[in-house]
C-alpha cells in the first residue's frame, strides 16, 4: 500500500493539541505553513467495512476507515486532533498551548458531538481537560498514538519510530489516556500525520483498533484564514464524510471560528453530526 500523506504541512514535526490555560507561545513556535487551507489529493485510503475492535480480515491488516457507508444518510462527523510530540514538554513549560478549550466549549454549546484523536503525552500534559473531554457523553477519545511520531517515512518531517515500537506506541497511548480518568474511549487509531503503509497496518491489528482516517481535510493547521478553512469543509462535506481538524491554539488558530460558520450552515443544509462510532453504524 502507498504511504498515505494527506494532512496539510506539518512543520517542524508535530501537529500540536487539544482542550488548559490561556496566553501565546514563545519564539519557538512554528512559523505558519500559509494564510490558506491545504487540499486533500485525490487518492484517499479505502472505507473499512469490518466493524472496530473486532479481527482483522484475511490481509492480516487493521482496516482503515475514510468515511461512513456510502449510503449513508445526510451525517458528517467532524474529529479534532489533539496533537502533542513526545518532546514538546519545555515549549509548554514555557508557555506554548497545545490545547484550545475554547474550542471544547463551543462544541458544547452548540452540542456538536465530536471524536477526540488524542495522544498519550497530550493527556499527559492536560489531564483535566482530557477526562473532561472523556466523560462528557458529547465527545469519545481515540487513540493519536502516545509520541505522534511517524510510523513510517517520510511524514512531513516527523521523526520515525521504529516498527517494533508501535504497538508499546498505542498501548502507552491508551494508557496515559485512561489514566486521567477519561471513560469513552474507543478503538480507534489515527496515525500521526496520517501516514501508513502496509507494516504498519500489520502491526495495528494485534491491537484490534480499526484506523480511522477522512474525506475532508479542513487545512486548518498552521491556517489564519478561518473562512478558507470554513469553505474547504463546506465544499467538501458529503453524506457520510469524516472531517480531520485539529485542537491547538498554537498550531491551529482559526478552527474554532470555522467551526462557528461550518455548524450552522451544515444545519441548514440538512446534515446532523454524529461521533465516529455513530458514523461507522450507518
Amino acid at each position: 500500500m502507498t504511504t498515505m500523506t494527506v494532512l496539510g504541512a506539518v512543520l517542524g514535526g508535530a501537529l500540536v493539541g487539544c482542550a488548559g490555560t490561556s496566553g501565546d507561545a514563545p519564539g519557538d513556535r512554528p512559523a505558519a505553513a500559509s494564510t490558506t487551507p491545504s487540499r486533500a489529493p485525490s487518492s484517499a485510503p479505502p472505507a473499512a467495512t469490518t466493524p472496530s475492535g473486532i479481527a482483522p480480515g484475511p490481509t492480516g491488516l487493521a482496516p482503515v476507515l475514510t468515511r461512513g457507508p456510502k449510503n449513508a444518510a445526510k451525517v458528517v462527523a467532524l474529529t479534532f486532533d489533539a496533537d502533542m510530540t513526545a518532546d514538546e514538554g519545555p515549549r509548554a513549560a514555557a508557555g506554548e498551548h497545545f490545547d484550545n478549550p475554547e474550542l471544547i466549549a463551543l462544541l458544547r454549546r452548540l452540542k456538536v458531538p465530536a471524536t477526540v484523536f488524542m495522544t498519550g503525552r497530550w493527556a499527559e500534559e492536560y489531564p483535566s481537560q482530557a477526562r473532561s473531554i472523556g466523560t462528557d457523553p458529547l465527545f469519545e477519545i481515540g487513540n493519536h498514538s502516545y509520541s505522534h511520531y511517524a510510523f513510517t517515512s517520510p511524514c512531513y518531517g516527523l521523526p520515525t519510530m521504529k516498527k517494533d515500537a508501535i504497538r508499546g506506541e498505542v498501548e502507552r497511548a491508551f494508557g496515559a489516556i485512561r489514566k486521567t480518568g477519561a471513560r469513552n474511549v474507543v478503538p480507534y487509531f489515527r496515525f500521526p500525520g496520517g501516514c501508513y503503509d502496509d507494516a504498519s497496518l500489520r502491526t495495528l491489528a494485534a491491537e484490534k483498533v480499526t484506523a480511522v482516517q477522512w474525506d475532508v481535510v479542513s487545512g486548518d493547521a498552521f491556517a489564519t484564514d478561518a473562512d478558507a478553512v470554513a469553505e474547504q469543509v463546506l465544499d467538501g462535506v458529503k453524506p457520510g464524510s469524516l472531517v480531520v481538524m485539529h485542537c491547538t491554539r498554537s498550531a491551529a488558530p482559526v478552527t474554532g471560528q470555522a467551526v462557528s460558520r461550518v455548524v450552522p450552515e451544515l444545519r441548514r443544509r440538512g446534515y446532523r453530526f454524529v461521533k465516529v462510532s455513530d458514523l461507522k453504524r450507518g
